[in-house]
C-alpha cells in the first residue's frame, strides 16, 4: 500500500529519498550509490524507486519528471523510474537524503496505481 509517512528518524519511510547501492540491470555485480524514493516498507525491507538526473529520461513512458530537490546537491532536475522496484534492507541505506514533497509523492503514487496496479 502506498502511504506517505516520512519521518527523518534514521529509518527509511515512504516519502523519503535515501541513498543506497543500486545494482545495474545488465550486470547486478556492478552498480552505484544513488538516490532512491521510498514508496513502501515490509518490516526491515524498503521498497524504492531510483532517481536519475539524466535528462535523456525526459518524456520516457517509464520515467516521471520530478524536478529538482534537496537530494541533489547541484539542484539538477530528476526523474523517477516507475517500472523497476528495488528491495533494500534498511541496513543497506547509506544516508537519508530528504523528504519528498507530498505533491511529488502523490504524482508517483498516481502513476504506480494507474500504470502498474499498485494499491
Amino acid at each position: 500500500m502506498l502511504e506517505y509517512s516520512p519521518e527523518l528518524d534514521g529509518r527509511a519511510d515512504p516519502g523519503e529519498v535515501v541513498w543506497t547501492w543500486v545494482p545495474f540491470e545488465e550486470d547486478p555485480r556492478q552498480g552505484k550509490d544513488r538516490p532512491v524514493v521510498v514508496v513502501g516498507r515490509r518490516g526491515r525491507t524498503m521498497l524504492g524507486l531510483m532517481l536519475s538526473s539524466n535528462d535523456r529520461r525526459d518524456g520516457e513512458r517509464t520515467w516521471l519528471a520530478l524536478g529538482a530537490g534537496s537530494w541533489d546537491r547541484d539542484s539538477r532536475p530528476s526523474w523517477v523510474r516507475l517500472d523497476r522496484v528495488l528491495t533494500v534492507d534498511e541496513r543497506g541505506i547509506r544516508r537519508e537524503g530528504s523528504i519528498l514533497d507530498r505533491s511529488k509523492f502523490d504524482r508517483i503514487a498516481t502513476r504506480l496505481r494507474s500504470d502498474y496496479g499498485w494499491r
